[in-house]
């Protein structure tokens, strides 16, 4: 694509700019600004969708008390078991286990502030729910859902 071809398609990145490569006037690659891209746009608004369907299942599940607040967090941090245990240096089977919330109650102050450091927030906030589901998207900010 051509320099004066880039898609200047703008959506996601809110008046902020990524780069891309283009072939400028000699056909050398140089990197060019670019606002966005309609079929880029519209994958990642898609992939934001099914991650904000996730974040409100795990908070579903949470309320109704099937699942420890953790399971919300971590669908709001777009983890999964498998990330979350490498990252605090746990098995896999610790942390499903403590997906279930009568085991998370009874967790240890350390590895909850472990979770917590982890997860950028105090203790009193891993163990509670906002009144609704929030997510963190790129470029949009919190939002709740």
């Amino acid at each position: 694509m051509r320099k004066t071809e880039v898609p200047q398609d703008s959506c996601l990145l809110d008046g902020q700019q990524e780069i891309c490569y283009a072939l400028d006037e000699n056909g050398h690659y140089v990197l060019a600004p670019t606002a966005g891209w309609e079929p880029k746009n519209i994958v990642n608004l898609q992939a934001w969708g099914l991650i904000r369907e996730q974040v409100e299942r795990a908070f579903a599940e949470v309320r109704a008390g099937r699942r420890s607040p953790l399971a919300y967090h971590m669908a709001r941090h777009q983890m999964d078991v498998g990330m979350l245990a490498a990252y605090t240096g746990l098995s896999r089977w610790r942390v499903r286990r403590h997906l279930r919330p009568a085991i998370f109650a009874r967790l240890k102050p350390a590895l909850l502030e472990r979770y917590a450091s982890l997860l950028k927030m105090s203790v009193a906030e891993l163990g509670a729910l906002p009144d609704r589901p929030q997510l963190t998207t790129p470029h949009l900010g919190e939002q709740k859902l």
